[in-house]
């Protein structure tokens, strides 16, 4: 990387239609590893069953840490909590709950039902919590629930796909957190073209930054990305590019 003072993460798969998105062990590791290789610090990832879907059960999220522990050992893991791959809180609770793998870190998107009981499962078990606001609303359950100083970071993810309007979202959320106090770390990421909206603002006002498949399959200026790591690579030159600028 770069400027290790940005930094960058990789969020790998998600739901993402493209013909490179990784979503068996073998496939996240591969991504992993070319990921790290471009720059990337960490990664986010959701874990596949043998059909091909988006699961919280623990035999495929122990299979898919395991491939990427051992293809990247001491590079962070986050893993999903998402409704959208599991809509029903206590089900999910009750998945999460038999995870026999732990992740170092999982998304917990602040907006969801259920979603501080299971903050306080998994922060008992020694997993960090990345606290995704997609919304003002997300920012404010946030703020209010006291959860934030027990948090690793703050996602801001302001999911609009038209960049100025995402980048004043993000820009709102922002406030909030500092409106209420809160001092953690930030990761910004938008959703296709708008996320490098979101992440040049970001590398402006020195905040982390995410991206990779499951947030846009676009490079800065339009083009199909070829994978992840062309992604972290664009993401990286792009801090390169802010420093110099700063500079200036």
């Amino acid at each position: 990387m770069t400027n290790n003072a940005i930094r960058v993460q990789a969020a790998l798969n998600g739901q993402r239609e493209h013909p490179a998105t990784p979503r068996t062990p073998e496939e996240l590791a591969r991504d992993t590893l070319a990921a790290v290789a471009a720059g990337a610090r960490s990664v986010h990832v959701h874990a596949y069953d043998e059909h091909g879907r988006q699961t919280l059960e623990a035999r495929s999220c122990a299979a898919t840490v395991r491939a990427i522990r051992a293809a990247c050992p001491g590079v962070p893991i986050s893993l999903t909590t998402s409704a959208a791959v599991e809509p029903d809180p206590e089900q999910r609770k009750a998945l999460i709950a038999a995870w026999t793998e732990l992740p170092d870190l999982v998304t917990a998107n602040m907006g969801e039902a259920g979603i501080l009981e299971l903050c306080e499962l998994l922060l008992a078990r020694g997993v960090g919590i990345e606290a995704g606001l997609l919304s003002l609303r997300d920012a404010r359950i946030f703020v209010r629930s006291g959860i934030a100083s027990r948090c690793a970071r703050a996602m801001v993810e302001p999911l609009t796909p038209d960049p100025a309007a995402a980048v004043a979202l993000a820009a709102a959320i922002e406030q909030t957190l500092l409106d209420g106090g809160v001092q953690l770390e930030q990761v910004h990421h938008g959703d296709g073209i708008a996320c490098w909206a979101v992440n040049r603002r970001a590398i402006q006002r020195g905040h982390g930054i995410r991206t990779g498949l499951e947030d846009t399959p676009v490079l800065p200026d339009g083009r199909i990305a070829s994978g992840n790591a062309e992604l972290v690579a664009a993401a990286v030159l792009l801090i390169e590019q802010e420093r110099r600028r700063a500079i200036e």
